[in-house]
């Protein structure tokens, strides 16, 4: 069952998208369901806030799982949430017969990917006892005869070689149980996903249908300004706030920030509130730490894409990213090529069709931007 979670004031709940996802499944043309969205786009909180309480409300058993909080041992974490889900005493028992040691954990401890709440225990690194593991966990479950809406935010993880033979044993346990366990694989990385659903040599191949998230608007702006306006006796006006939102590139994350600016000196007004708010989104030490990763050929080619050059391969570039290099005189095609490689690696761009790339993060972009070409 997920951790119970104090009421945010500031949700904007989502009743019938919820509803929406939750009736594809009780009709039973599907068992799985793949989003993806953008990172800080509100994804996150509509699974934990909205999805999973109203799927509790429907009698199912929930278990939530953060992957990217739990990347470097998912397989730990993700036994860890089903036998908090299942309630099971016998963890220790079904550990020794796999020969499986345990890692006790205090209680109140925080265990990767679950954030805080009382474990009895958490798998220990053992990569050879994660399929057997998984497989007791969901036979257990198969004689209580109820659902289970199984949730794996960031699944992009899943893609992972270091992560195969857990996929593998995932697919193999959910594959025979699809009547009683849904499952909502949520992911930041749309090519990352397509290749996890799409490609014949991947686990989850046609596994699950793969579409975008629903994005928040104007309905979401409308109904915080409203209770901005119920708690300041400083009016914020809704068409500019819409204007802010777009701003800072629809981003909730961001406007919820604006809003904070805006609450804490209303009597500065929006348009302060948004200066500052753009100043700390788009300049966060985030940012600086990713960028000082970078290969130099990697920071050009981000450059030139935040600065909207099309042609990655013009004698321009070319020459770019060879006098970054210190070699003072253009390099290959190849250069922007393995470059272009590496940035989908990571994450930081996404190709949208040959020869067109995009920022996963807008305001990665819009912070790279400010750089100049030549900073």
């Amino acid at each position: 069952m997920a951790a119970k979670t104090q009421t945010d004031p500031w949700h904007y709940a989502r009743p019938e998208l919820a509803q929406k996802y939750l009736k594809a499944f009780d009709l039973g043309l599907t068992s799985a369901k793949g989003l993806f969205a953008k990172r800080r786009m509100g994804k996150s909180e509509f699974l934990e806030k909205d999805l999973i309480p109203a799927a509790q409300n429907a009698g199912y058993l929930t278990t939530y799982l953060n992957l990217w909080d739990a990347r470097t041992q998912p397989t730990g974490a993700l036994v860890a949430a089903l036998q908090r889900t299942l309630e099971l005493k016998g963890f220790a028992k079904v550990a020794q017969r796999l020969n499986t040691p345990l890692r006790k954990v205090k209680a109140g401890a925080k265990v990767p990917g679950l954030g805080e709440g009382s474990v009895e225990a958490e798998l220990a690194d053992a990569p050879s006892a994660g399929g057997p593991a998984l497989g007791e966990w969901l036979r257990t479950f198969d004689k209580r005869g109820k659902r289970m809406l199984l949730v794996l935010d960031e699944a992009q993880v899943l893609a992972d070689a270091a992560h195969s033979e857990l996929a593998h044993s995932l697919r193999a346990g959910l594959d025979s149980r699809k009547q009683n366990i849904k499952v909502v694989f949520a992911g930041s990385s749309e090519p990352t996903l397509r290749r996890m659903f799409g490609r014949s040599t991947e686990p989850f191949y046609n596994w699950a249908p793969l579409e975008p998230f629903e994005l928040l608007g104007a309905d979401f702006v409308k109904a915080l300004v409203a209770k901005v306006n119920k708690l300041s006796r400083f009016s914020l006006k809704q068409a500019e706030a819409l204007e802010a939102f777009h701003v800072l590139k629809d981003t909730p994350e961001f406007f919820r920030r604006y809003l904070e600016c805006f609450m804490t000196n209303a009597d500065l007004g929006g348009a302060v509130a948004l200066e500052h708010t753009l100043e700390h989104v788009f300049n966060d030490r985030e940012f600086a730490q990713i960028w000082a990763r970078l290969l130099p050929a990697d920071q050009e080619v981000l450059k030139a894409l935040a600065n909207d050059v099309t042609d990655l391969h013009s004698a321009r570039t070319l020459l770019r990213i060879g006098m970054a290099l210190g070699l003072e005189r253009a390099v290959s095609k190849n250069a922007p090529a393995q470059a272009l490689k590496r940035l989908q690696d990571q994450e930081l761009i996404t190709r949208l069709e040959v020869g067109e790339y995009r920022f996963q993060d807008d305001a990665f972009a819009e912070w790279v931007k400010n750089r100049g070409l030549d900073g």
